[in-house]
Parts: C-alpha cells; sequence; structure tokens
C-alpha cells in the first residue's frame, strides 16, 4: 500500500471535483454537503436528528428491564428513586 501526503485535491478542470472512483476511506473528521448510500441509524454515535424523523407521539417507555440497581447504603427504593 503507498501513502500520498497532499495539501489538496482538485479536479483536472477548474472548478471540479477530484475523482475518486473506488470511493475513499476518511480517517478524523469529514464535512459533506450530500451524502449517496445506504446509513443505519445504528451507526451514529452523535449527531442531530431532524425532528421530522422522531415519531409524533413518541412510544411509551417502561422501566420493567430495570434491575439490579445500585440504591446507596441509608437510601431505600424512594428515596433512591426520587433524589438519586
Amino acid at each position: 500500500m503507498s501513502n500520498l501526503r497532499v495539501t489538496s485535491l482538485r479536479g483536472r478542470d477548474a472548478g471540479s471535483a477530484a475523482a475518486l472512483p473506488d470511493g475513499a476511506v476518511v480517517t478524523g473528521v469529514t464535512t459533506s454537503t450530500s451524502f449517496s448510500g445506504n446509513l443505519n441509524a445504528t451507526q451514529l454515535s452523535t449527531g442531530t436528528i431532524p425532528d421530522a424523523r422522531i415519531p409524533n407521539p413518541l412510544p411509551a417507555v417502561s422501566g420493567a428491564n430495570l434491575t439490579n440497581l445500585k440504591i446507596p447504603a441509608g437510601f431505600n427504593e424512594l428515596d433512591a428513586a426520587l433524589f438519586n
């Protein structure tokens, strides 16, 4: 594999983008103005989801699977629920 270190890439003609026929692998931060392809939301670790993509009304949330929660010494379950 070869390494290429450049300050900028430019297309052959003025104002054109450089062609990357096999795509590009970017490590770090990139800024894009458009996206083409599929993106699964589980692949997102940070960011903002537009309001239009959030269901209305929001689904009900259940605490049924919250088990084995540590309650600090001296607290009862009500204290922990209210003040922890």
